[in-house]
């Protein structure tokens, strides 16, 4: 299974409709996740043209993100990996034992905010951060994710340029 993941698009500021090295990526995406700060639904309803898309609120979400379904933490199992997102998971001091804490159960944490790319392995957890495709901050390039899921495990997770 081909994940595309994605945060903090922060639309329409940033997002002005999906930019075409992002959706060069999302082609062929079995799953699109994104982790908050969609800003506005109509990425949503964008994404899903690529694909599904499972959604966590973020801090810029309002009400109308939530209308779509977006929820402040989701856990799921994607085959029999158990998935947890959220879109704020603290300072990176300690966020590996944090997010253990938090979601025991999850083999994989998905989380946005920082819009810093983050993937780390620990106590046999992997948290991943996409960065942001469309506000890169103090970063060279805006990122998304890539997953690889297969029979049950995280295959391959990348961090892509694609700005």
């Amino acid at each position: 299974m081909r994940v595309a993941v994605l945060s903090d698009t922060h639309a329409p500021r940033h997002w002005k409709s999906c930019p075409a090295e992002v959706a060069g990526e999302l082609r062929g995406a079995d799953l699109i996740l994104h982790a908050g700060d969609v800003c506005i639904p109509a990425v949503l309803d964008e994404l899903s043209t690529f694909a599904p898309v499972r959604v966590v609120l973020g801090n810029n979400d309002g009400p109308d993100v939530a209308g779509w379904g977006a929820t402040p933490t989701l856990e799921f199992d994607l085959e029999g990996v158990a998935v947890a997102m959220v879109h704020d998971s603290g300072p990176a001091t300690g966020r590996p034992g944090r997010l253990r804490r938090q979601f025991p159960a999850a083999d994989l944490v998905v989380f946005g905010h920082s819009h810093i790319p983050w993937d780390t392995v620990f106590d046999g957890q992997r948290s991943f951060n996409p960065g942001s495709p469309t506000d890169r901050r103090r970063q060279p390039h805006g990122t998304m994710g890539l997953l690889q899921i297969d029979h049950g495990r995280v295959r391959s997770a990348r961090v892509v340029p694609v700005t």
